[in-house]
């Protein structure tokens, strides 16, 4: 067991034997077979390990270790490995522990049985990849607290660029095309206008496909060719922009002007009607220093009311943060210094949440603001900003995949807080 490496690592070290020495009372495993250990609180301190570079391609080691051995070409052995060192796999472990205390122990039956989601072995190799990146960037510096957050934030930032450029998980030419879900979009809003729940923008900029495979954009009525897409797209992806793809874009001043926003809405710091939403909120998990206003206010806000899964933007200052609106049970409404996205479908939702934070969604509020000390940008012009559409499907692979590979970043994060 000492010579199992603990915590996010995969490393071990080996001893020579022979195998007449450790034919019996030992536990016995090959090349690339997974060692998982049993006992607390070897178990709690994640010590497994891909085997590699075995002499003469097998092993011995200590009975307290689980071996897993994977299908070839099927699932890799680096996938589990790092699936079993997530937190919530221990914690589910510890709950199973069995025995006395200071001799507990997982069961085989626990690993046997255990639910892992288990991608294309393509996909695995992109998460795998992704991974090690990260771990490369976080091994090649003394890791102190502060690198190491940098370090991890330029991993993230490196996956979503992956993520939005159709090279984080593999195309599937089955999927429906990211053509019919926009097709599909654009008739969800005639419906809603159809309802009079939302009104047609008349100034509205729209981005189509041509039948020379190029991209227009079409403002009032005039046409012209787009020459300032950021990059190609995959099979089956599709250019728009943010006001095509959203159900609503708005703010508060949308309800008035400021003058009459003065004379209508009070802000309150003692609980009334409703919350006016503001993206510091999101900071401090709506715990403390929450804005109220009352039912006149609220009814007056009515362009701008929440009701729990939009997106909010900050829109001077701080550009490039982006939260989901949870649902708090209660009313809602945007305070100032925000803008709302709202989408037809919650389905639609996570993928812009991750583009908006990507370096090209960055560079594209970067492109649309102004100011020199305190940029800042209107909700006109966000609707402008281009988009690089995923079929349907492949959005929630690539959301899946996001968060999977988030979660491990986060929890290395935790581990040396």
């Amino acid at each position: 067991m000492p010579l199992i490496q603990e915590g996010y690592t995969n490393n071990h070290k080996s001893e020579i034997r022979l195998w007449k020495k450790v034919k019996t009372g030992y536990t016995h495993f090959a090349e690339n077979d997974i060692a998982i250990a049993k006992i607390t609180p070897c178990f709690e301190n994640k010590k497994s390990v891909v085997f590699r570079k075995l002499s003469n391609g097998y092993g011995a080691g200590t009975t307290e270790l689980h071996i897993i051995r994977t299908l070839e070409n099927t699932v890799l052995p680096e996938y589990v490995l790092w699936y079993i060192k997530r937190d919530d796999f221990i914690s589910d472990g510890i709950n199973a522990f069995s025995g006395a205390v200071g001799q507990k122990r997982i069961g085989r039956e626990f690993i046997e049985q255990y639910l892992i989601p288990l991608p294309p072995v393509s996909e695995q190799e992109k998460i795998l990849e992704a991974i090690h990146t990260a771990f490369m960037s976080i091994d090649s510096i003394e890791c102190s607290d502060t690198k190491l957050n940098v370090l991890i934030t330029i991993a993230k930032s490196k996956i979503l660029d992956l993520a939005i450029r159709g090279k984080l998980v593999p195309q599937d030419p089955n999927d429906e095309p990211a053509s019919v879900l926009l097709e599909r979009i654009r008739a969800e809003k005639e419906e809603l206008i159809k309802q009079g729940k939302i009104k047609r923008d008349k100034k509205e900029s729209v981005i189509f496909k041509g039948e020379d495979n190029s991209y227009y954009r079409i403002v009032g009525k005039s046409s012209e060719e787009c020459e300032d897409l950021p990059f190609d797209l995959p099979q089956g992806w599709q250019w728009t922009n943010l006001g095509q793809y959203s159900e609503k874009v708005t703010d508060q001043v949308a309800s008035g002007s400021f003058a009459s926003l003065r004379a209508n809405v009070v802000s309150l710091k003692e609980p009334d009607y409703a919350i006016m939403i503001k993206t510091a909120d999101f900071s401090n998990k709506f715990t403390k220093n929450l804005t109220y206003t009352d039912k006149h206010g609220y009814e007056f806000l009515e362009n701008s009311n929440l009701f729990g899964g939009e997106l909010i933007l900050s829109n001077i200052g701080s550009i490039g943060k982006v939260f989901i609106v949870p649902d708090l049970k209660t009313k809602m409404t945007l305070a100032p210094n925000s803008v709302m996205v709202r989408l037809t479908n919650d389905e639609y939702r996570d993928y812009l949440y991750y583009f908006l934070q990507s370096p090209t969604g960055y560079e594209e509020l970067k492109a649309i603001s102004t100011g020199v000390a305190m940029l800042k940008f209107n909700k006109t012009d966000l609707k402008t900003i281009c988009l690089p559409v995923p079929p349907l499907a492949e959005q929630k692979r690539i959301v899946e995949t996001i968060e999977t590979i988030f979660t491990q970043l986060d929890e290395i994060t935790n581990s040396i807080a």
